[in-house]
């Protein structure tokens, strides 16, 4: 699949490119898959509780969150880190409360196939 990062979320979006750079999400899985929802994944710890060491601040966009959007998972105001979820239908209810930094422009229908517990093969950071 491929995944069009935001430039109106650069903190968000540069913090997932540097971290597919260095490998991280290599071998990690989706550890969350709720049906007409979300996909999430990121997770080191695989339980839901993990992340990188370090947490970044939300930025709030206008991108609304349609099918196939990306967006930053939380625990709280400015928690993210390395969790991420793909939406599998509108989720109106998330708009302006979770980061949302791009959108899957190939292969939705991956998307659509996540299973819990699915593996990250690899993430590819092109220009």
């Amino acid at each position: 699949m491929t995944v069009a990062l935001d430039a109106e979320a650069p903190l968000t979006s540069g913090n997932l490119v540097a971290l597919a750079r260095q490998g991280y999400f290599r071998g990690l899985t989706f550890h969350r898959v709720v049906p007409d929802f979300v996909a999430q994944g990121g997770d080191p710890r695989g339980d839901g509780e993990g992340g990188p060491g370090y947490s970044i601040r939300c930025e709030v966009t206008h991108r609304r969150y349609a099918r196939g959007v990306i967006g930053m998972a939380l625990s709280g105001k400015d928690t993210g880190g390395s969790q991420f979820f793909f939406t599998h239908s509108p989720q109106p209810h998330l708009d302006g409360r979770y980061t949302a930094f791009g959108e899957v422009t190939r292969g939705l229908e991956v998307v659509d196939l996540l299973l819990e517990g699915d593996t990250l093969i690899d993430v590819e950071v092109s220009p």
